[in-house]
């Protein structure tokens, strides 16, 4: 999603030849993670990696990706496990015609299948730009998937248009185009998907008109197996200016969701929203609180969202303490409401660089998260840290165990966190080795203590 006009946006995961792009965990010690690695050939491919009672595997290049890889681009954007063993992940590759396609891949008892595109995208990527944004999986081999297809809008402003796609019992169906958002949809994508139970899931995503050049962000859902027509979000704001959509959705149970994102207020500057939806009903969007005033300059942004239970979420991102400096916050829904964002405890001195966010938050249960992201030091170097919240209060964070010595080149960060419990997490991002190249890394929480970050060797 593009930024307002007069701020550039932090450096993305995406741009990193290795990371860490997704990680999910089902228990303590049992995760699996997927990302972006270069091959001996300069080659960016896709590679999963598993921890197992606490011990993290040898990285494995996604089976099957490789042939389909020709154009020598794929990564693992997302990845989602029923139970320790059985997952899925998705992401994009590049064919030998140089356009960019949509994959999925699901394991099984611990053993990965082969890559496949997702079924029917193929036909349906006329301009050749897609990819799985979001995977999400509630029992082994079932789980629903959403993403981006192209489509020739002129020769040179393709049209980007969403898509929903469902595993059941083990097989992927066809890929849906998102319907409801009417003919005049140039710019859209499904940005995250949640599923609660097989064939019961919840999307987000945020879409562009053509007329009024506008941006609003739009819900789906999926209830028992059928996909229903999308509603664009109402604001207690406006929602439908410059940029407006949702970058992550949370739903504990089918129908009650939390979604958080950005839009664009009448002075054309970027702030956060966060929305509810209740028994199958999306609220009003509303505004975080607290960062209309923590947001002195020209962007604020809800990059993440983790609800544990209806109505008891954790979300986070930034927003710009002044024309040049950008903070990290977070803030909590405790019982269907709310509470002031803050900024991330102890960052204040951690982000002498001014520029500091969090780019994923996970709660393993109400009031007990984890969140994730980077900050510049007073040399102006990224670096990685995490940020604990028990019982509703949030502490200071630290700089993730072990990078300090990992990213001699100066450029790091967290992606993804996922905690199944609280105080169990994983994290997992990148950093930059001393030859200047970008490395991944993975870092479990175990009882509240994070131990030392490990890089993924390939």
């Amino acid at each position: 999603m593009p930024s307002p006009a007069g701020l550039s946006l932090p450096s993305t995961q995406y741009q990193a030849i290795q990371a860490v792009l997704s990680i999910s965990c089902r228990s303590a010690g049992d995760c699996t993670a997927g990302g972006v690695f270069r091959d001996r050939a300069g080659h960016r491919q896709a590679f999963v990696v598993s921890e197992t009672k606490g011990a993290w595997g040898k990285p494995l290049e996604v089976p099957g990706s490789g042939r389909l890889n020709a154009g020598g681009a794929a990564l693992v954007g997302s990845v989602s496990c029923a139970s320790p063993g059985n997952c899925a992940a998705g992401g994009s590759y590049t064919d030998g015609s140089r356009n960019v396609q949509a994959f999925v891949v699901s394991e099984t008892k611990g053993a990965w299948g082969k890559a496949i595109e997702v079924p029917g995208s193929g036909r349906l990527n006329v301009a050749g730009d897609a990819t799985v944004e979001s995977v999400s999986c509630t029992s082994p081999g079932n789980c629903g998937a959403g993403g981006v297809y192209g489509l020739p809008l002129s020769p040179v402003a393709p049209s980007e248009q969403p898509f929903v796609v469902t595993e059941r019992n083990g097989t992927w169906g066809k890929v849906i185009k998102v319907l409801g958002l009417g003919n005049d949809a140039v710019e859209s994508d499904v940005a995250s998907v949640s599923c609660t139970s097989a064939g019961n899931c919840g999307a987000g995503g945020g879409v562009e008109d053509l007329s009024s050049e506008t941006d609003t962000p739009f819900a789906v859902s999926q209830v028992n197996g059928r996909w229903q027509k999308a509603i664009r979000l109402r604001g207690a704001v406006p929602l439908n200016g410059g940029i407006a959509g949702i970058n992550q959705l949370s739903c504990p149970s089918a129908g009650n969701c939390g979604a958080a994102g950005i839009f664009t207020d009448h002075a054309d500057r970027g702030q956060a929203f966060v929305a509810t939806e209740v028994s199958g009903r999306w609220q009003r969007a509303i505004e975080v609180p607290g960062t209309a005033t923590l947001n002195a300059g020209p962007l604020a942004q809800a990059n993440s969202v983790s609800c544990v239970s209806p109505g008891n979420c954790a979300a986070a991102g930034y927003y710009s303490s002044s024309n040049i400096d950008i903070q990290a916050f977070v803030v909590s829904q405790v019982s269907g409401r709310w509470r002031r964002a803050i900024e991330v405890p102890g960052t204040a001195g951690l982000n002498a660089g001014g520029n500091a966010q969090v780019n994923s938050v996970s709660c393993g249960s109400a009031g007990n998260c984890s969140a994730g992201g980077f900050y510049t030091d007073h040399r102006n170097r990224s670096q990685a840290f995490v940020v604990r919240e028990i019982g509703g209060h949030w502490l200071k964070a630290i700089e993730v165990p072990g990078t300090a010595a990992l990213n001699a080149g100066g450029n790091a960060q967290v992606n993804w966190v996922s905690c199944p419990s609280a105080g169990n997490c994983a994290a997992g991002g990148s950093y930059q080795d001393r030859h200047g190249h970008q490395q991944a890394f993975v870092v479990s929480e175990v009882n509240g203590h994070w131990h030392t970050a490990r890089p993924l060797v390939f």
